[in-house]
């Protein structure tokens, strides 16, 4: 019997960061494939026994439901002493990428993803105000690791476990090829890519997928 039991769908890049996590961190999960795109989420039978907040991923823990993909991690690397920082300074600097992650690349890159790929007829007015959003925060995240290995400090910590969230799934899905626009990116990614037991999204989060539009 596994510990952890992981509800998710496989386009979420926000169910690979637990995924990744808890896979580095050696541990084993059940996987919960949940039907994000028929809108099972949005019951409220679901959000009665899952997730009030209907959202994805939900991480089931010694009888814990828990949400939010940025606490859980940090939760996770308490709990086995990997990829936290080095000290109060690392640890601050890991906080403040994580915030900026979720409501900048990770919060824009999901949406802009979805509408593209998983949407029949998007926007494009909404898809060129996403973009240019998006070239500005790939930019501010190529600035910071074009002299740096990772994120904070020297080693991996949950900051890059995040932030590499979204930019892990096919060129063809972002619709950005980032080793030609931002090749401090691509390099950091594929450093990611190195650590012992990474396993890229779709072969971590198998099950059904959404239909595909582009």
């Amino acid at each position: 019997m596994t510990e952890y039991r992981l509800h998710y769908f496989p386009e979420s890049g926000n169910s690979y960061k637990l995924a990744l996590m808890l896979t580095l961190c050696g541990q084993e999960f059940e996987p919960a494939w949940t039907d994000f795109g028929g809108g099972i989420t949005r019951t409220p039978e679901w959000r009665e026994a899952v997730n009030a907040m209907g959202e994805i991923p939900v991480l089931e823990e010694a009888g814990l439901r828990l949400s939010q993909t940025a606490p859980i991690l940090l939760h996770l690397a308490e709990r086995y002493g990997r990829f936290r920082g080095e000290n109060d300074n690392e640890r601050f600097e890991i906080l403040r990428w994580l915030f900026w992650d979720n409501h900048k690349l990770s919060g824009y890159m999901a949406t802009y993803r979805f509408l593209r790929v998983f949407t029949p007829s998007p926007d494009p007015t909404v898809l060129a105000f996403l973009r240019k959003r998006l070239d500005d925060y790939l930019g501010v995240a190529e600035r910071h690791l074009q002299n740096r290995p990772f994120v904070v400090g020297d080693s991996p910590t949950v900051a890059d476990l995040s932030m590499v969230g979204y930019l892990s799934f096919p060129a063809e899905e972002s619709g950005y090829h980032l080793a030609a626009s931002h090749p401090a990116l691509h390099a950091w990614l594929r450093r990611v890519a190195t650590l012992p037991g990474w396993r890229s999204p779709y072969d971590l989060l198998p099950g059904k997928r959404l239909d595909r539009y582009a």
